[in-house]
């Protein structure tokens, strides 16, 4: 039985990686990595031998790598995985990597280190006993505020990681579904030269980043609603077929039952469609 261990790499700083993991990838016999080049500086900064040894392993190539490096697993060979940055699977291929080598019947060892979601977390002073990672929030407009309608009144700390040229949309949605007052921390380039938290409500958050465009790998961090009374769904979806019978119409019902009843305007409207589509 052999063993793929799980290494989490520096998400910046290169000093911050455990002596387990140096050891580890001296020791394995392959690294499969996401980005072969950003590994090597790694490797090459801490004096590790890349030669032979760095494969590729990304999203474009892993149906192909992946019987491949279980193949070397059942030769004998134990094997390292690291993603570009942080801990793996975690957004790259990893997690079908790791399932078909618990089906070979091989060991999975984690080597635990670095990982941007719980560095923002802790760093925001927002509730971490219980929070909910949302990866990389979805690409089109529409999908990425069903997405966000669909976690809005969860009573956790939001983390997703975003792109710098879709920040200002992805703010705008985050405003319009979750509103403007829910306070929130924009984490960028953690651990590097120029790591910076921006904090504020989102509708600061989105003021700031149209007026300066933000740069740089960034996580944001989103607290919890707090003190929030919202009406029960049935008094909602009472108060909406009143006012459809009334004749009221969808944009004026939704933000008037937006304000009485503490429910985001998007998902009352998004509720009231749904009425008049059963009526």
């Amino acid at each position: 039985m052999s063993t793929l261990y799980l290494v989490a790499t520096p998400i910046g700083n290169l000093r911050d990686i455990t002596l387990r993991a140096l050891d580890v990838l001296r020791s394995v016999a392959w690294i499969a990595a996401e980005d072969t080049r950003r590994t090597r500086i790694l490797l090459q900064h801490y004096d590790i031998p890349a030669g032979g040894r760095l494969l590729s392993f990304h999203e474009h190539n892993k149906a192909r790598r992946i019987p491949q490096l279980v193949q070397r697993l059942d030769r004998g060979e134990d094997g390292a995985l690291v993603s570009d940055a942080g801990t793996p699977v975690l957004h790259d291929p990893g997690l079908e990597l790791v399932q078909a080598v618990w089906k070979a019947g091989h060991r999975v060892v984690p080597v635990p280190g670095p990982s941007a979601v719980v560095t923002a977390l802790a760093a925001s002073g927002f509730p971490a006993e219980r929070f909910l990672f949302l990866g990389y929030l979805p690409r089109t407009r529409a999908a990425r505020r069903q997405h966000l309608q669909e976690v809005a009144a969860l009573p956790y700390t939001l983390v997703a990681f975003e792109v710098p040229h879709r920040l200002v949309e992805s703010l705008e949605d985050l405003v319009a579904v979750l509103g403007d007052h829910r306070q929130a921390v924009i984490a960028r380039e953690l651990t590097k030269v120029h790591e910076t938290f921006h904090r504020g409500t989102l509708g600061q958050l989105l003021a700031l980043a149209r007026q300066q465009p933000l740069k740089g790998e960034m996580t944001l961090v989103i607290q919890p609603p707090v003190g929030e009374t919202r009406w029960p769904l049935e008094a909602l979806d009472a108060a909406i077929r009143e006012g459809l019978a009334q004749g009221e119409s969808p944009s004026a019902l939704a933000r008037r039952l937006a304000q009485a009843s503490g429910w985001p305007r998007q998902q009352v409207y998004r509720r009231i469609l749904e009425h008049r589509g059963q009526g």
